[in-house]
């Protein structure tokens, strides 16, 4: 009777064990993650300012969160100003 006790002791030693290390993995999961999107983010080229992927017309582009400049990759206006064609500002200005 007392080895039952034991076996089972230490079965829910071992799953109280397995509970917390399955916590601290996903808790270092999450900080890990949170670490990598922050180490990720590109630097305003005009302030200190980190560059947000932002969605124009379905178009992502890149906005300071400092400054509010807006940074387009290549191709990236090309696209703007075919949409506009001529109507809009982009448009207007480059068409």
């Amino acid at each position: 009777m007392s080895v039952e006790m034991d076996d089972r002791g230490r079965a829910l030693e071992n799953e109280y064990f397995h509970r917390k290390e399955q916590e601290l993995i996903e808790k270092m999961k999450s900080k890990l993650s949170a670490d990598n999107s922050q180490a990720g983010a590109l630097e305003c080229p005009k302030c200190d300012g980190k560059l947000i992927e932002t969605a124009y017309e379905n178009i992502k582009i890149d906005v300071c969160n400092n400054c509010t400049g807006v940074w387009l990759d290549a191709g990236e206006l090309a696209r703007i100003t075919d949409k506009d064609k001529g109507e809009g500002f982009f448009g207007k200005m480059f068409g």
